[in-house]
Formats: C-alpha cells, sequence, structure tokens
C-alpha cells in the first residue's frame, strides 16, 4: 500500500522542514508512487505519476500563465502533490497565480518554511514506500498460503467464504449469475440485513472488469469462474475504496472458489450446496433467529416467511446400510431442483449429511397459500420419477406454517422415507397415511413388547433358518403377501407347486401353526412387518 501525501507530512525528515498545506488541503489522501526532485519548468514530460515533486522554486518563472501552464501540467500527468521550499525563489508566500491555479486543478502544494534536506525527504518517502511494498507482498504470500490450504484441504464454499470474512473484517455474499446468493458471511452484522433485497441491489453494480469497485455500494467485486467459465461473483461488502491487500484478498479468494469447482465436477453443484446448508441449519435449529433463515433463503430466490412449508425427502430403494454414492445422490438433487423449476414450484434443494451412510435428497417446499399441495407434489414427483427413473422413493411430511415447524415436517418425512424405500409401491409420492399398518409398526419398531412378539410369533422359524440356512421366512413372507395364493405364492418363490405346499407344510410344523387359519395368518403377517422394520436401520 503506497502512503499518502498525508504520511508523506508525518515524517520526520519533512516534519523539520515545518510543512504547510496551502492548495487543495482535502487531497492530502493522493497516494505516493515516488519522488521527484526538479528545479526546471518542463519536468511534466519525465513523471509517470504519482509522483511528488520537490523544488526550491528558483527557476519558475514570474509570469501568471507560465506558472498555471507549468501547475496543469503536472496535473495533467497525475503528479500527486508539489512540495516547496521557501527562503530561496519566495522568502514567505507563494504567487497568488500558482495557488490558483493548483487549487483549480486539484493540485496539493505545500510549503516548507524551514531548509531541509532534500536528501533526508527522498530517503525516508522511498523507505517508507519500499517498506510498504515489501508489506504488501508479505501480505499477499499469506493470503496465498492461507487460500493454498484451504484449497488443497478441499474446503467448501462456506469456509471459503467465512475466511474471506474473517480476513477481511467485512462482510461477504457469493452470488451465482442471477444474483441468487449462494453464500454469505456478516462478519457478525445482521444476514437479514446484508442480504435484503439482495438481488435488486445487486443488479445495479456493474464494475466493467474482472475486478472493481463500485464507489456507489461500497463493494469490491470480482467475478469467479474458469477455463472461460463464469459462474458467479464474489463480493466485500467493504463502504470505503479497497486496499491493495483486500484486492488480492477477493481475487485469490475467487480463484480459489474457481479451483474447487473445477476439482469436484462430480460433486453436487454449488448452489445445491447453499441450499442444502440452509436446510441443515434449520433442521438444526442453528439459526438464532427465523429471519436470518428467511433472508439467507430468499437471497436464492426461494420465500419461505408468510409461506406454507413442506418437508421431503428423496433416496433410493435399498437397504438402510448401504452407503449412496455421492455423484448418484447429485444427480439426484439436481434432478429434483430441475423438477420443482419446472413446475413453478420454489423450494431450497440440497444433499443432506454427505457423505454418511443415510445421505439422502431434502426438498424443503415453499407453497403459497392457496396452492393445492397434492396438486404441486404430484406434478413434482412426476417428473422427478420421469428424470431419474423408478427406483427413487419421495416422502413428504405435513405442511407447517412456520420455519419453527419445518424439522418435525422432514422428521415425519423421513419417517416415511424409511419404510417406504424398503416396499416395492408404486406411489409417485408417500405420506405417513399411505404407510398404515406397515408405518406404524415402524414407529414402534423400538417397543420392547413389539420385539417381543415378533420373537413370540416367528421366533421357532427364524431359528430353524439360521441352523440349516434355509429360506422358510422368506416364503412365508411370500405367501401371506400374495393373500395365501398359493399357485401366485409358488411362482413369485420360482419353486413347483409341491415343492412349495411342503414348506409350508414344514413352516406349520415349526411353528405349530394352521396357515389356513385367517387369525394365525393375519398375526404372522404383522410379526412379519414388524421384523422388517426392528431390523431396519434407520437413517
Amino acid at each position: 500500500m503506497l502512503p499518502t501525501l498525508d504520511d508523506v507530512l508525518q515524517l520526520d525528515a519533512v516534519r523539520r522542514g515545518k510543512p504547510r498545506v496551502v492548495a487543495c488541503a482535502d487531497r492530502t489522501g493522493n497516494k505516493v508512487r515516488w519522488v521527484h526532485v526538479a528545479e526546471v519548468t518542463d519536468i511534466a514530460h519525465l513523471l509517470h505519476g504519482g509522483e511528488l515533486v520537490l523544488t526550491t522554486g528558483i527557476a519558475l518563472p514570474d509570469e501568471p500563465d507560465r506558472l498555471r501552464a507549468y501547475i496543469g501540467d503536472l496535473s495533467e500527468v497525475g503528479a500527486s502533490g508539489l512540495m516547496i521550499e521557501l527562503g530561496r525563489r519566495y522568502a514567505s508566500v507563494l504567487p497568488p497565480a500558482l495557488v490558483a491555479a493548483a487549487e483549480d486543478h486539484g493540485l496539493p502544494v505545500i510549503v516548507l518554511a524551514h531548509e531541509p534536506a532534500f536528501v533526508d525527504i527522498t530517503e525516508s518517502v522511498h523507505a517508507r514506500i519500499l517498506q510498504d511494498q515489501f508489506a504488501e507482498l508479505r501480505a499477499s504470500e499469506q493470503l496465498h498460503e492461507i487460500f493454498t490450504q484451504l484449497s488443497v484441504e478441499g474446503a467448501s464454499t462456506d469456509e471459503v467464504v467465512r475466511q474471506v470474512a474473517a480476513l477481511a473484517g467485512h462482510p461477504v455474499v457469493l452470488e451465482n449469475l442471477s444474483h441468487q446468493v449462494l453464500a454469505a458471511d456478516a462478519d457478525g452484522g445482521d444476514p437479514s440485513d446484508l442480504l435484503s433485497a439482495w438481488e435488486t441491489r445487486s443488479r445495479a453494480v456493474r464494475t466493467g472488469q474482472r475486478t472493481g469497485f463500485d464507489e456507489t455500494s461500497g463493494w469490491l467485486v470480482t467475478t469467479v469462474g474458469a477455463r472461460g467459465e463464469d459462474w458467479g461473483r464474489l463480493i466485500i461488502v467493504l463502504g470505503s475504496a479497497p486496499s491493495a491487500r483486500e484486492t488480492v484478498l477477493v481475487e485469490r479468494a475467487a480463484t480459489t472458489l474457481a479451483l474447487g469447482r473445477l476439482l469436484d465436477r462430480h460433486a453436487e453443484g454449488v448452489e445445491r450446496q447453499a441450499h442444502g446448508t440452509i436446510i441443515a441449519r434449520i433442521l438444526a435449529h442453528a439459526y438464532s433467529d427465523p429471519l436470518e433463515a428467511a433472508a439467507r433463503a430468499r437471497a436464492l430466490g426461494v420465500p419461505l416467511a408468510g409461506r406454507r412449508l413442506l418437508g421431503a425427502v428423496l433416496r433410493h430403494r435399498g437397504p438402510g446400510t448401504s452407503v449412496p454414492h455421492a455423484a448418484e445422490l447429485a444427480q439426484l438433487a439436481e434432478a429434483a431442483a430441475a423438477a420443482c423449476k419446472d413446475a413453478r414450484l420454489a423450494a431450497l434443494v440440497g444433499v443432506l449429511d454427505e457423505g454418511g451412510p443415510h445421505a439422502r435428497v431434502g426438498v424443503l417446499a415453499s407453497l403459497p397459500a392457496r396452492a393445492d399441495v397434492e396438486t404441486a407434489l404430484t406434478e413434482v414427483a412426476t417428473r422427478i420419477r420421469k428424470q431419474s427413473g423408478g427406483e427413487t422413493v419421495m416422502a413428504t411430511g405435513s405442511v407447517v406454517d412456520s420455519i419453527r415447524d419445518v424439522r418435525r415436517s422432514f422428521m415425519e418425512a423421513e419417517q416415511v422415507a424409511d419404510v417406504a424405500s424398503r416396499g416395492s409401491g408404486g406411489r409417485l409420492f408417500y405420506r405417513l397415511p399411505d404407510l398404515r399398518l406397515r408405518g406404524l409398526l415402524h414407529l414402534l419398531r423400538d417397543d420392547a413388547r413389539v420385539q417381543t412378539f415378533v420373537e413370540r410369533e416367528l421366533g421357532p422359524l427364524l431359528t430353524y433358518d439360521a441352523q440349516r440356512g434355509s429360506d422358510l421366512t422368506r416364503i412365508l413372507e411370500l405367501y401371506l403377501d400374495s393373500g395365501r395364493n398359493k399357485a401366485v405364492a409358488a411362482q413369485l418363490a420360482h419353486l413347483s407347486r409341491p415343492a412349495f405346499y411342503e414348506r409350508l407344510h414344514r413352516i406349520e410344523r415349526v411353528l405349530d401353526a394352521d396357515l389356513d387359519d385367517v387369525e394365525s395368518c393375519v398375526s404372522l403377517h404383522v410379526a412379519l412387518l414388524a421384523l422388517s422394520s426392528v431390523r431396519w436401520e434407520r437413517p
């Protein structure tokens, strides 16, 4: 960071000359890139801008027009200021024409009442410039180390944005090209204030270059993307002109975000991550105020305040112990998001508990007050099934009226998905009433009385199978699931009828039960349903 004229005026070598600003005192914030000692008037063509010109004034002309031309040339080339020693050319005051011209051109002019050593001034200022440049280089190196480490560790988008806010000491926002907020950190401020009417405010900010500062908003903005594919903007809400360090910070962070997206091509997109984070934090009650959750969701284009909310869970059919593949979940999440968009249903869609054995896709649907829930769910579920195939189960909870109750809706959806994912039903989506007896038994699966009932009804048969490696329990399940139709059950078991009948007789002997008795069969069927729930690992 280059020193300003104010900084130069505080140096001991300058203060010994008793400096006094006589023109453009409001411009002493000008940056000083170098110090140039010159006694001739035609010096401007040798300057590059940002120089502080030192002179005794001994060669300056007397004519007002030539003095004005001298000042005009320095201003045009971008000199940061003019410092004149009194005593040689001018005894105590400068010519009025020179001062007036400096005011007109906005060029600060400083007089030195005491004779200084110009070499001391140049050495002091140049040392300060080099010191600041070294500090900038060091800061840039530290930022490089920090963000390289984040890249190596595979830091999430939220982690990168959080780090930028901590380093900048200002709020930070990552948005997509539609000006929807993907991640934000208010740096200790109110997130609701930061994100209020975000899209409208963001669309008004245009910098015209990949990294730029918008004076009206006070935003430092840089484009995020790589290989010619830009996908967002990273914004530091500064309020004042950025320092060189802040510019390096925002650009280095943008590179880290772009690199992370390139390296993680098979993972869910940044938008899905943002959606999933909000859902997960709502479920964990991580937001101290529901208004913050509403503000963050609104910044993503999903209104939650004053809406009817519904939690839904998407899972692939299969054993609860199987670990979902990240790429499959990401694909399912994108399919669900596309289905909601096509159906014009505002919703947050993201992967929950990513990387764990119970990872699944969560959908937080936001419905207008008069929307028909059944119609909306049917349309979305139809589109999801078309895009993802028939091996996906969609389960929903009850409709709630506030963000505080969303967790209850999701818990209900989780219970429903847990049961529905083991079956082979053809429903587009499942709710708790759709599960009937199977759902009730699933909810009661931890009850010792249910477990005792299962052992009393099926214990001997389970022991028989375990000791002999037989599959009589499966045969019984096929028989009861087929409505006690022996011909259909035999076909499902891929057995001849005599072989199937023999197995049924063996089951009757082991259980000491009559499979022609309706009440016995009902009891055994309930026990089998309960066994499925007891054995089924919960997500």
